[in-house]
């Protein structure tokens, strides 16, 4: 191997600082649409305050741009259903109270269907070229989609995940990873949800128990990380 597909950094994490490779590392950042984050979307038909997901926004660009300085795989996903909505069950359509089903016409188009303009992701995290955007029917962004094959393809072991929301698409895909052998460095700063105290819960439960999901971390530790990184023979625990 040539040094720069050796090339490793240490993230400060808890509950213990790991070791990546960054040519086997990607960003994950869990969809940050128009339809969860602005007025007019899923999120505020919900009841929800869609500006307290706002705060994820300036991390996960820094971290971004500085994935894309370095090379890594970005991977976006976005949550929606084709426009006959044959990939949406009708529990999932009926569950709740909101003032705005899955598939009515809202503001930015009809809610959560792919293709409108709530669907896409919002402008300061916009995917850039050749980036991977994935559309999942689910909360999970490995559930009926491509992206375990991608990575595979990529050699990815690591997954660097951001997004919203914290407790729900956020923790379900780091589950899905965990089961599949991948590890998830989880930035805490680059996550958001409408309830304050679910965040911080969904960010102790993958934590807890030595890091039984994976690890926390934060925007400052692993730009750092990226910045210091330094030339290393892979080991066995890389």
């Amino acid at each position: 191997m040539t040094q720069a597909q050796t090339e490793t950094g240490l993230i400060a994490a808890e509950p213990t600082d790991v070791e990546v490779v960054w040519s086997r590392t990607a960003l994950v950042i869990i969809d940050m649409q128009r339809d969860f984050l602005e007025p007019g979307g899923f999120g505020e038909t919900l009841g929800n305050d869609v500006s307290l997901l706002q705060s994820a926004v300036a991390p996960c660009q820094m971290v971004l741009q500085a994935a894309r300085a370095r090379g890594l795989l970005v991977v976006h996903t976005r949550e929606g259903h084709l426009p006959d909505l044959s990939d949406a069950p009708p529990a999932k359509i009926e569950r709740g109270a909101p003032s705005l089903r899955i598939g009515d016409p809202g503001p930015m188009g009809r809610i959560l269907i792919r293709g409108e303009a709530g669907h896409d992701i919002v402008p300061a995290l916009y995917p850039a070229a050749g980036e991977i955007v994935i559309d999942k029917p689910g909360k999970g962004a490995f559930y009926a989609t491509a992206l375990g094959d991608i990575l595979k393809t990529h050699g990815i072991d690591t997954l660097l995940v951001c997004g919203v929301t914290t407790e729900v698409c956020v923790n379900t895909t780091v589950r899905e990873a965990n089961d599949r052998g991948y590890r998830c460095i989880v930035l805490d700063d680059c996550c958001a949800s409408y309830f304050p105290q679910f965040h911080e819960i969904g960010l102790q439960m993958i934590k807890a128990q030595g890091g039984i999901f994976g690890w926390v971390s934060g925007s400052t530790a692993v730009l750092a990380a990226m910045t210091t990184a330094s030339p290393q023979p892979l080991t066995a625990s890389a």
